[in-house]
């Protein structure tokens, strides 16, 4: 007997005519991805880990430009009875976020929204909202043939200001919004933010291995003006010996992972 997540692979695989994967996005929660396409990644992981410590529990959140679903369910995992709201525009990330959603029996706690975060105007106010922004102005480097790839790295349907914009419009007055950008354009992420009418409560650097660079920083914003922090010491995941450090098994333990191979 087939179980009922490769079932689901196998049919997807037949619709979309490509390999398609199904990994682990927590201990207990599946994603399925596609190979050759834009997948789950560390800042993924990280957003929505730092969402979920920064954040007090909630009941109702809202994930922008959410593609195939990672940080908005990473960050309702940890919120018990809590309801996401989630937008993405590209058709297949969308496509393959319903499926994900449904994977982990999760319809009745996400309401998923098909279109264009920009124009996104609902009637709630969140205690919470997360985003992954895409990373590169379209002018910044080679544009890949494929769609969702093209969609996740470069700002086709909104930049990082559009999210800060669009977090603005929909915060709780006490609200937090939890985002991730390269550390390279760290300014103009808190630019961005600042611009838009949104505090930095903090932020915090995302070393991946000890002796490189930061590789992009985490952000989290309130509603209201205020003088930007000093930032946090940063996050490194990997030793020099390129061993996942406290903070990082920390971070798995959150999603349930306790064999240092696992996920």
């Amino acid at each position: 007997m087939i179980a009922p997540h490769e079932r689901r692979r196998l049919a997807l695989e037949s619709e979309l005519g490509e390999e398609i994967t199904c990994d682990g996005l927590t201990a207990s929660w599946v994603i399925f991805q596609r190979r050759r396409g834009h997948r789950h990644s560390t800042d993924d992981l990280l957003t929505g880990y730092h969402a979920l410590e920064q954040s007090p529990p909630v009941s109702t959140l809202l994930d922008l430009g959410t593609g195939i679903g990672t940080v908005g369910l990473l960050a309702l995992s940890g919120m018990e009875g809590a309801r996401l709201t989630c937008i993405e525009a590209q058709a297949v990330s969308f496509r393959l976020l319903r499926e994900n959603v449904a994977a982990n029996a999760l319809e009745e706690r996400v309401e998923m929204i098909h279109g264009d975060l920009r124009e996104l105007d609902l009637p709630t106010k969140y205690p919470l909202i997360t985003g992954s922004p895409p990373y590169f102005d379209p002018r910044a480097g080679v544009m890949p043939a494929d769609s969702q790839k093209a969609h996740a790295r470069f700002e086709l349907r909104g930049d990082v200001r559009d999210y800060a914009r669009a977090a603005r419009r929909h915060l709780a007055p006490e609200g937090l919004f939890v985002f991730c950008f390269p550390w390279p354009q760290k300014a103009r992420a808190m630019d961005a933010a600042t611009g838009e009418g949104l505090a930095i409560v903090s932020h915090r650097d995302v070393i991946p291995r000890i002796g490189i660079a930061p590789l992009f920083s985490l952000f989290v914003c309130r509603l209201g003006a205020a003088p930007t922090p000093e930032p946090e010491p940063p996050f490194v995941v990997r030793d020099a010996r390129g061993v996942h450090t406290d903070d990082m098994r920390r971070v798995r333990a959150r999603f349930g992972w306790t064999s240092p191979d696992a996920c």
